[in-house]
C-alpha cells in the first residue's frame, strides 16, 4: 500500500529547510540518496564543485524532486521500504530531464546491465573513487546538457518545418489564384474576342433574312402569276414536267417554314454572341451596379449543357433584388462554379437545382440548392480550401470554390454551404447592396483561418 501511494505521488510532503534556504533557482542540482551517512558524505565532498542535496530513503528523495528540480540523482538499490530500482523507475517515468547514476555495493553485471537498461546512465561500485565519481557525474550532466538541446532543437526544428509548410501552401494558394485569374482573364478575352468576331456576321445574317423574306415572296408571287397565264401546250407541258423534277409544290409549302428556322437559328447565334459578351465584360474592371438576375441569367445560358438535358429540373424563385455595387464578371465566376456544382452533383440522375433570391436589411441573398448526392460530413470543413476536391481526377482542379470564397470575401459578403448527405446541398452568398469603400482590383487569397464556421446538417 504504501508503494502504491509513493509511485502516484500521494505521499505528504516533508518540509525541507536545506531545499528552501539553498538557491533553488540554480540549473544544475544533485540529489545524493543513501541509507548511510557515511556514504552521503563521502559522495558530497567528492561533488563538492556541485550543488549537492542529500536524502535518506526514497520517500525523501521524492519530496526533494517534487520540491526542486535536479539535474542528476545518484542513488544506492538496497535501502530500507523502496528500493533505488523503484527510484529510478518513477525519476525516468516522472523526470525525464533528470539523469540517474546508480551506486551498489553489488558486484553482479546483470544487475548494472538491467540498471542501464531500465534508463540509468551508469552504475558504480562502492567503494567509489573520488575521481571516477566526479568524471562520471561530469559526464552524465553533460550527457543530459546534450539531450536537452537535441530536444530542443528537434521542437525549434519541427516548429520551422510548420512554419515553411505554412509559407508553402501560402504561396501554392496565391500561385493557384494567380493561375486562376490568369486563366479567367484568357478565356473572357477569347470570348469577348469572338462574340466580336462573330457579332458583325451574325447581325449581316440577321438582317438579311427579313429582306430574304421578302424578296422570296415576292419570286413566289412571280410564279404563280405564271402558273396561271395562259401557255402554249408544249410550254405548259415542259413547265410541269419541270415542277415535277425539282419538287415545286414541297418546295413552295417549305419555303417560309426554311426561312423561320434560318431566322431561328441566327437569333440564337446572336443570343450566344450576347451571351458572351454580357459573361465575359473585360470592360467592366471597376465596380459598378450590378443586375444579380442578368448575370445568373447569362450564366445559365453559357451552362445550358446542364439544364437542356430534360435530367436537371433548373427553378427560378427570384425576389425583387436591386442592383448592388461589384465587379460583375467576377460575381458571373461564382454563379458558374456554384451551378456547375450543383449539376454535377446531380450526375446522371433525375434532379432539381434552385436558384433563390432575396433582399433584406442592404443585403442581397442568393442561394443555389441541389438535390444531388450532399456533402460528406467528414469533408464538410474543407470544402472551400484550395485543391481539395471529391471529384474524379480530371474531371475537377478543387480552385471553384476556393476562388468563389475570394471573390465573395473581396466584395465583403459571406458564402456558406448547409448539406446532408444523400438529400442535397445549399450554398448562400449574402452580398452588401453597396460596398463600404471602394477597390479598383480584387487580390483573391485568404487561408482556411479566414472561413468562417458551417453548419453541416447530419
Amino acid at each position: 500500500m504504501q508503494l502504491q501511494q509513493t509511485l502516484s505521488g500521494l505521499v505528504p510532503k516533508i518540509p525541507l529547510d536545506q531545499l528552501t534556504d539553498k538557491g533553488l533557482l540554480e540549473q544544475e542540482k544533485i540529489l545524493i540518496v543513501d541509507d548511510s551517512a557515511v556514504v552521503r558524505r563521502s559522495l558530497i565532498k567528492a561533488l563538492s564543485a556541485y550543488d549537492c542535496y542529500e536524502a535518506e530513503t526514497v520517500l525523501e528523495a521524492f519530496e526533494c524532486l517534487r520540491a526542486a528540480e535536479f539535474a542528476l540523482v545518484v542513488t544506492d538499490i538496497i535501502m530500507p521500504g523502496l528500493s533505488g530500482i523503484e527510484l529510478l523507475r518513477k525519476v525516468i517515468d516522472v523526470y525525464p530531464r533528470t539523469a540517474v547514476i546508480v551506486v551498489s555495493g553489488v558486484d553482479r553485471p546483470q544487475r548494472a546491465l538491467d540498471a542501464v537498461r531500465l534508463g540509468a546512465f551508469d552504475y558504480l561500485i562502492k567503494p567509489c573513487d573520488n575521481e571516477v565519481v566526479q568524471l562520471t557525474v561530469s559526464r552524465a550532466l553533460e550527457h543530459r546538457s546534450l539531450l536537452m538541446n537535441a530536444k530542443q532543437y528537434k521542437a525549434d526544428l519541427e516548429a520551422r518545418n510548420e512554419e515553411l509548410i505554412r509559407g508553402k501552401q501560402q504561396l501554392q494558394r496565391l500561385q493557384a489564384q494567380i493561375v486562376q485569374n490568369e486563366k479567367m482573364a484568357s478565356i473572357g478575352q477569347l470570348a469577348a474576342g469572338i462574340a466580336h468576331e462573330l457579332n458583325n456576321p451574325v447581325g449581316f445574317l440577321y438582317g438579311n433574312l427579313d429582306l430574304l423574306s421578302g424578296c422570296v415572296g415576292d419570286l413566289a408571287r412571280v410564279v404563280r402569276f405564271y402558273e396561271h397565264a395562259p401557255l402554249p401546250d408544249e410550254v405548259a407541258q415542259a413547265a410541269d414536267s419541270l415542277k415535277k423534277d425539282i419538287g415545286y409544290a414541297r418546295t413552295m409549302s417549305d419555303l417560309d417554314s426554311i426561312i423561320a428556322d434560318c431566322r431561328e437559328g441566327a437569333e440564337r447565334v446572336r443570343d450566344i454572341v450576347q451571351n458572351l459578351r454580357t459573361f465575359s465584360r473585360l470592360d467592366e474592371a471597376e465596380l459598378k451596379p450590378t443586375d444579380i438576375h442578368e448575370g445568373i441569367e447569362s450564366t445559365i445560358r453559357i451552362l445550358s449543357r446542364y439544364f437542356s438535358g430534360g435530367k436537371v429540373d433548373l427553378v427560378r424563385d427570384f425576389g425583387d433584388v436591386p442592383l448592388i455595387e461589384a465587379f460583375t464578371a467576377k460575381l458571373n465566376q461564382v454563379w458558374m462554379n456554384l451551378l456547375v456544382n450543383a449539376a454535377q452533383a446531380i450526375g446522371p440522375n433525375a434532379g432539381t437545382v434552385t436558384i433563390r433570391t432575396r433582399y433584406a436589411d442592404d443585403r442581397v441573398q442568393v442561394q443555389v440548392s441541389d438535390t444531388g448526392c450532399g456533402i460528406d460530413p467528414e469533408v464538410a470543413g474543407r470544402i472551400f480550401d484550395p485543391f481539395f476536391t471529391t471529384k474524379s481526377v480530371g474531371e475537377g482542379t478543387g480552385l471553384g470554390l476556393s476562388i468563389s470564397f475570394g471573390i465573395i470575401q473581396d466584395h465583403g459578403g459571406t458564402i456558406k454551404a448547409d448539406s446532408k448527405p444523400g438529400v442535397g446541398t445549399t450554398f448562400t452568398v449574402e452580398l452588401l447592396q453597396r460596398l463600404p469603400e471602394r477597390r479598383e482590383s480584387i487580390p483573391h487569397s485568404h487561408t482556411n483561418s479566414e472561413v468562417e464556421v458551417y453548419a453541416f446538417s447530419l
